[in-house]
């Protein structure tokens, strides 16, 4: 017999709740709960401290929209930086472009690694790859510390209000400003505009005092709070819609399941509310 598991939004009193037919993996790291169970309509299910990281139905819409947007902007991604991303799924997005050399991945939790590579391979297989160098630490010990340049930072992070929290401070964006290149992206999971839209805001406030120039994008994630989900684009140089690069994504002729040219630029296109909330910041 089946059990269910429901993850309660707070901010808006609701909840989630899917079917669960087999717990595959259970434990507490120094960090965090980590549960990877079966669902018969989700498949294999990361969970963190009881929330839903990723379900193998629709993982794709978030690991797609976080790496391949910044991808196809810079000119010449070859060094990447990924803070967070443990289950494997923004490295495995990265690594089909051939012109990334090396992508360093700096989490806090390697259990979560080791659990998702076990019961995830088709997320994080690509963890192992000769070209990605995992790190386990401080994300933002990292950034501080780190005497190596980047062309593209992402910021695949869990909610602030977690292991995560350093890594939505102004001190930490200075950080990563550092140690980016002169033209240099980053990136970062910003939270459901929606339903979160006081961490929305915060996270608005930091990015725009270290960054001259910031945009928003977003993607419909169904299993995370309300689907509605954005995405943080703080750039020195280059604009994410008039410098997309479409020859490089017509001769890549990559197959997705979400992202797609229409889909870059349409994600730019922000819901009035939401552009209300970044200009009132």
């Amino acid at each position: 017999m089946s059990v269910t598991f429901t993850e309660f939004y707070p901010e808006v009193d609701g909840a989630f709740t899917m079917q669960v037919s087999k717990m595959l993996y259970s434990d507490r790291s120094p960090y965090q709960k980590i549960d990877i169970v079966e669902s018969p309509q989700f498949g294999r299910v990361l969970l963190l401290d009881d929330m839903v990281m990723l379900t193998e139905r629709d993982e794709f819409i978030y690991h797609e929209m976080i790496a391949h947007v910044p991808l196809f902007v810079h000119p010449n991604p070859r060094q990447v930086l990924v803070i967070g991303g443990g289950d494997g799924g923004t490295v495995r997005e990265l690594l089909r472009h051939e012109i990334v050399q090396h992508v360093d991945l700096v989490d806090i939790d390697e259990m979560v690694t080791r659990a998702c590579l076990k019961y995830i391979p088709t997320v994080a297989g690509k963890l192992l790859s000769e070209r990605v160098e995992c790190k386990f630490q401080d994300g933002v010990k990292y950034v501080k510390e780190t005497q190596q340049r980047y062309d593209i930072i992402i910021v695949d992070s869990t909610d602030p209000d977690t292991v995560g929290e350093g890594l939505f401070t102004r001190q930490f964006y200075q950080d990563c400003y550092r140690i980016l290149n002169d033209d240099g992206i980053l990136v970062n999971q910003s939270e459901s505009p929606a339903w979160q839209p006081q961490a929305m805001k915060s996270i608005i406030r930091k990015l725009k005092s270290v960054f001259d120039q910031l945009y928003f994008y977003q993607a419909h994630i169904p299993t995370y709070p309300s689907g509605h989900w954005a995405f943080g684009f703080a750039t020195k140089k280059y604009h994410p819609v008039k410098n997309f690069r479409k020859e490089r994504y017509r001769q890549l002729n990559l197959p997705f399941k979400y992202y797609n040219s229409d889909i870059h630029r349409a994600a730019f296109a922000l819901p009035t509310f939401f552009r209300e909330m970044i200009d009132d910041v």
